[in-house]
């Protein structure tokens, strides 16, 4: 089968999609070599215009011939180029893997939608043209063949906010990057150290600080963990270039509750540093309010990292009884949470344990093995009289 993918974000490794996009095209290809474990898949990968792809071999790449900067540009990308090139090339499926498919196309649609964060969060819906852009996506997504989602929870958030039957969505989970593994005491996490100026123990968070972050709860139960333990919190991930509404100002939290010598911020880290980043840490904490999947949890799991996140969302189907889930509210509790993994190295160890263990339950082999089957469900049904 000949499928189209959309590869807006192909070269946008920062974003969720862009690391979604690039390690399902990767094990699509992979799979596509073992026809007897998974059907083979003949992949175009559709760019705008002025894009450079290097696609792993024996992917095609199409671009578009209209310039496609700006946000009208890509919304027309979006809703008419990729789809009639798609046809054009004589593609079976279309594949837009993030929440941007078209009203109307001539060959069947499947869509993933991530999550419903503009939807479900008031803080995330944005202005006028935000809110049309997520009204056309979601009518979209409503007359796709199927939606593929991360998770359970954002399945059922799928069905109740954009009212799709539930048979028609099939949530299948995402999975670490392979250079995420456990490897202690190597000299390229020594070097790592250095480069970032790390200190020796650290509890670790890695992410982004938009307010469903929720990083002034951990910063809260840290004014508690330091007065029972003496180690700094590394607060890692790229800050906001501006002050806005729906990102938290870092420093005059940390002012505000007494930690300028127990946080140290490093900012921006580059992708291949992070699993040496996770690896040193003692404890990765990630308090975030909601989460489609939680891919930074998945990480620090397969570094063998005791983890404490929340009760909020996907984070408990994703980390089962492999860590440690508290209130997102409730920072005297994450702070109890946080101190027992540095207090009890017994249940460090055990989380570690179970954390690889629950790890190694996800692989995109199995992303890719799952979203073939969905391709081959949709065209055998378009294939029906």
């Amino acid at each position: 089968m000949h499928i189209a993918i959309n590869a807006w974000f192909w070269n946008r490794s920062d974003t969720g999609s862009g690391q979604y996009v690039r390690q399902l095209v990767e094990a699509l290809v992979a799979a596509s070599s073992h026809p007897a474990a998974t059907p083979g898949v003949q992949i175009t990968l559709i760019a705008p215009s002025g894009s450079r792809i290097a696609p792993p071999p024996g992917v095609r790449v199409e671009y578009s011939e209209r310039s496609a900067q700006g946000h009208w540009a890509k919304l027309r990308f979006e809703q008419s180029t990729f789809s009639q090139i798609a046809a054009r090339i004589g593609a079976d499926l279309a594949h837009v893997p993030y929440w941007g498919s078209p009203l109307i196309s001539p060959i069947p649609v499947v869509v993933t939608v991530h999550d419903l964060i503009p939807l479900i969060l008031p803080e995330y819906r944005g202005g006028i043209l935000a809110r049309l852009y997520t009204g056309v996506v979601a009518a979209a997504a409503r007359g796709a063949a199927a939606v593929i989602t991360d998770s359970r929870v954002s399945g059922e958030d799928i069905t109740r906010h954009l009212r799709i039957s539930a048979d028609r969505i099939y949530p299948i989970p995402l999975a670490a990057s392979s250079i995420y593994q456990l490897r202690q005491g190597s000299l390229v996490d020594m070097a790592i150290r250095k480069k970032y100026s790390l200190p020796a123990e650290y509890v670790l968070y890695l992410g982004g600080y938009d307010i469903r972050k929720n990083i002034h709860t951990l910063l809260k139960a840290f004014t508690y963990v330091k007065t029972g333990y003496d180690i700094p919190l590394v607060l890692a991930g790229r800050l906001p270039a501006k002050k806005s509404p729906r990102f938290i100002d870092v420093s005059y939290y940390i002012e505000l509750m007494g930690l300028d010598d127990t946080v140290q911020v490093i900012g921006e880290i580059e992708e291949d540093d992070k699993p040496a980043i996770y690896r040193m840490a003692k404890t990765f904490v990630f308090p975030s309010r909601y989460e489609g999947f939680g891919l930074p949890v998945l990480e620090a799991m397969a570094c063998g990292k005791a983890v404490v996140t929340t009760s909020t969302a996907s984070l408990p189907e994703l980390v089962g009884d492999a860590a440690f889930v508290v209130h997102p509210d409730d920072a005297r509790h994450m702070a109890g949470a946080i101190l027992a993994t540095l207090t009890q190295p017994e249940t460090n160890e055990d989380l570690s344990r179970k954390a690889l263990t629950r790890a190694g339950e996800f692989s995109w082999a199995r992303t890719a093995a799952e979203t073939a089957a969905v391709y081959s469900q949709v065209l055998a049904a378009s294939e029906r009289p």
